[in-house]
């Protein structure tokens, strides 16, 4: 009994020796991890900080191998992102922009700034790709060269120069084996006698070939001509007739100028006298320009809707439009006035012999109305020239038989309400004759 007691307590105190050699391998290990964790933090002092580890160096030597293959590579990348990006300067010099945008993309890719690591030089007599890379920053300078740019990569691609090339094989003859006065020949069709220099812009953003024709200077010339006519001789001090047409005050002729005017009048008195009606009038006035110097004009209660594609030609059957001659004029105030003569069309009725047939005839005395209209050309927001002003209205009643003529000259007070422009599509869907 006794024997058993003295194993069992040598039994526990075997494991609780075991239990503590366990906790301090735990403890040793735990402290050895600490100093370990330490010593990489500051992998080149020892435990006290103050003297080197030279055993250590050794085995920091692969880490060391590596962050010098990893800097080399880096410079390569950037050494090829330069090589890259310089090329695409040479290529947008040389007027191939699509190439150009190709090699910064690829150069922007390895290095997203390397466009701020290079250093721009401009040598005239050297030769390097890296001396011919020019700062500009000016993206007006850009847009104006954009025409010679196009000009000089067709001139450049072949020896015979074509405005543009299919993208792709087709069967069917191309546009581009049309020659260059045929294509000429289809844009003046496009700006047609209606001067829809609009259809023209639109048509310029199809390819190189197309913008290149589109600017071209005897078109716009010639819608100079039809709009100001000999006083558009110079072109200073313009830069070009295209910017002539953008910036110099003129009226439009794709659309229709249209004011609308309301006011009470006071109507009769009943019968009984207890009320009296008020009305509330509501008409509009619409004047539509041609480029050759013709203008309708009509007033008439009916909305927009209803009278605006009666407006499209000259040759209309609405009997109440006017039709005359306007010309523009510039102040010397630098304000564009435009002035117009607009008369009532003529219809020659037949005589209706049968009902003077047993009395005596009394002719009446024939006579002639035109009224002259004087409008201030000006423009609002973010529209150029589409608002017309009222400054003078006048009534000339011309006799026949005496050649005299009176004049009434009406007041302009807040019943002439300004013309605002409204533009029309269905005025240039269609082409009458080429410009």
């Amino acid at each position: 009994m006794a024997e058993a007691e003295e194993d069992c307590h040598s039994d526990l105190v075997r494991t609780d020796d075991n239990e503590r050699s366990g906790e301090g391998n735990l403890q040793a290990e735990l402290q050895m991890f600490r100093a370990q964790w330490m010593f990489e933090l500051a992998p080149g002092m020892t435990s006290s900080g103050l003297e080197p580890l030279p055993c250590r160096a050794s085995s920091r030597g692969p880490g060391v191998k590596s962050v010098d293959a990893r800097g080399k590579q880096e410079i390569a990348k950037e050494e090829k992102a330069k090589e890259l990006f310089l090329k695409a300067v040479e290529e947008e010099q040389n007027g191939a922009l699509y190439e150009a945008i190709k090699f910064y993309r690829l150069a922007m890719q390895l290095v997203p700034d390397i466009e701020f690591k290079i250093t721009y030089t401009r040598s005239p007599d050297s030769d390097g790709v890296g001396k011919r890379c020019v700062e500009d920053n000016k993206e007006d300078d850009k847009m104006a060269d954009l025409l010679s740019d196009f000009q000089q990569q067709l001139t450049l691609q072949e020896s015979s120069v074509k405005l543009c090339q299919p993208e792709v094989d087709v069967s069917q003859t191309h546009i581009s084996v049309l020659p260059m006065e045929v294509l000429m020949y289809i844009f003046r069709w496009v700006v047609s006698s209606d001067l829809d220099l609009r259809s023209l812009e639109q048509l310029s953003l199809v390819c190189r070939g197309f913008y290149i024709c589109a600017r071209d200077p005897e078109i716009w010339h010639q819608v100079c001509l039809k709009i100001w006519g000999r006083s558009c001789n110079k072109l200073v001090p313009y830069a070009s007739w295209r910017e002539m047409f953008l910036e110099r005050p003129r009226v439009r002729f794709d659309g229709v100028y249209i004011s609308k005017t309301k006011y009470i009048r006071q109507g009769e008195q009943s019968l009984d006298g207890f009320y009296r009606a008020w009305h509330q009038v509501e008409y509009y006035r619409y004047l539509r320009f041609f480029p050759d110097g013709q203008v309708m004009m009509l007033t008439t209660p009916e909305d927009p809707p209803s009278i605006v594609p009666r407006l499209r030609t000259k040759n209309t059957r609405t009997d109440a439009i006017l039709l005359g001659h306007y010309r523009l004029s510039q102040e010397t105030d630098n304000q564009t006035k435009v002035f117009a003569v607009i008369m009532k069309k003529k219809e020659e009725k037949p005589i209706d012999y049968h009902k003077y047939r047993y009395f005596r005839r009394v002719p009446a005395q024939e006579t002639d109305h035109s009224f002259h209209v004087g409008l201030q050309l000006c423009s609002s927001g973010r529209q150029r020239f589409n608002k017309l002003v009222w400054i003078h209205h006048s009534c000339h009643i011309t006799y026949k038989s005496t050649g005299e003529t009176a004049v009434t000259t009406f007041d302009i007070d807040k019943m002439y309400t300004p013309l605002f422009f409204a533009r029309v599509k269905s005025f240039t869907a269609f082409s009458e004759k080429p410009l």
